[in-house]
């Protein structure tokens, strides 16, 4: 079987040609062709030796992703839905603006996190991506937007912010980053490359030291209780730990703040008093909201916030000296906005019939007191073990 070179990144590329008894300044070349060029065949790499073709050619393999829809939005977001095998398809998304193209990366098929407002965590998990499925989402996408030319560099930005959750699929994650930033593969800078986290504390202090790029947090949430249950991980890294982590992230980090992002769900997380707890809550860490409505889906039984208390919920944090947007929905009509990645998962956690077994019922703020305990859903300790049985050979 032949071995996939899109698995590795620079170090790793110049490693192995090194066993090949092969110089170091190879190994660049061969990143440049894939990644800066776009190539797909070892014949096109003109400048190696045709000796050095061929043994590539006989011992790699440089395999394309495999499109099974392209769609595009009337707002000119653009969707894939890439078939990674055995029943399982992932999701990426372009967003274009007037100053900037973003592609949304996913980084597992399903996601085990399982936060309430994500239908993406409703689909279940089944495995992570390799580092060769991450980057090919971005190979893909810069060839099929004609981008690999220097004159015509329409992805500016990339965020891990597309199926799955990056820090559980940390060893796959970080060589697919580190080709990201590579001058010889996609010259993105640091500042231009952000992982979006539910606060997995322990990876984001890895992050941090191995390559810290942007960094965005999902938290919904101004107190434990509510998290516990809008996003389950919160159980094991409560929001002390992960506001602790978030400012010892700051240290290394390219930007001067941490991104915090922020579903609006109709009477669940959004009112004025809630506001001013989160200002509270974030007051010692250097920060920006994204505030972001809703993207309903049938499952979740929730709602989206109206405008007017979405601006009103705003004001309180921009009042506080907070910077805050309000996200605008792009890709919906194509199902590609925020939360609504889907995708196809085969799910190996059982979790359609765990979801049916304990509904979640949301208790309005006013009320924390009421919420029925027996609703919970999973932990956060099951889904570890659910991950360690499936990392198994």
């Amino acid at each position: 079987m032949k071995t996939n070179l899109l698995n590795y990144d620079a170090q790793g590329m110049t490693e192995l040609f090194a066993q090949m008894g092969e110089k170091s300044f190879r190994a660049r070349q061969v990143l440049r062709w894939v990644h800066h060029y776009g190539a797909q065949r070892f014949d096109q790499m003109t400048d190696l030796a045709k000796s050095l073709r061929i043994k590539l050619e006989n011992e790699y393999d440089l395999p394309l992703p495999e499109i099974a829809l392209d769609h595009t939005s009337i707002d000119g977001t653009r969707k894939w839905l890439i078939d990674v095998g055995q029943g399982n398809a992932i999701e990426t998304v372009y967003i274009p603006e007037s100053n900037r193209g973003t592609l949304c990366v996913s980084s597992q098929a399903g996601c085990a996190v399982n936060c309430r407002f994500c239908s993406t965590g409703h689909q279940g998990f089944n495995r992570n991506l390799t580092t060769a499925e991450i980057i090919n989402q971005l190979w893909w996408a810069n060839h099929a937007l004609g981008g690999n030319q220097q004159d015509k560099k329409l992805i500016t930005n990339v965020v891990m912010m597309g199926m799955g959750e990056p820090l559980l699929n940390y060893s796959q994650l970080l060589p697919a980053l580190k080709i990201m930033l590579d001058d010889n593969a996609y010259g993105l800078s640091r500042r231009r490359v952000t992982v979006s986290t539910s606060g997995v504390v322990p990876m984001m202090d890895r992050l941090k030291d191995d390559c810290p790029v942007a960094l965005a947090v999902s938290l919904h949430a101004p107190n434990d209780a509510l998290r516990d249950e809008l996003v389950p991980l919160n159980k094991k890294y409560p929001l002390r730990e992960l506001m602790a982590a978030c400012q010892r992230y700051l240290t290394k980090a390219p930007r001067d703040f941490i991104t915090f992002e922020y579903v609006m769900l109709n009477g669940v997380n959004d009112s004025i008093k809630q506001a001013q707890e989160l200002v509270k809550l974030v007051q010692d860490v250097p920060c920006k909201f994204n505030l972001i409505p809703f993207n309903p889906f049938p499952a979740s039984g929730l709602t989206v916030s109206s405008r007017k208390q979405v601006h009103a919920f705003g004001e309180v944090l921009l009042e506080a000296g907070i910077v805050t947007t309000i996200r605008k929905t792009r890709g919906d009509d194509i199902d590609a906005a925020c939360g609504q990645l889907a995708g196809q998962v085969k799910d190996r956690t059982s979790r359609d019939a765990r979801m049916q077994e304990q509904p979640l019922v949301f208790t309005p703020y006013a009320k924390p007191e009421a919420a029925d305990k027996k609703t919970s859903v999973v932990s956060f300790e099951q889904m570890q073990q659910q991950l360690a049985q499936l990392a198994k050979p």
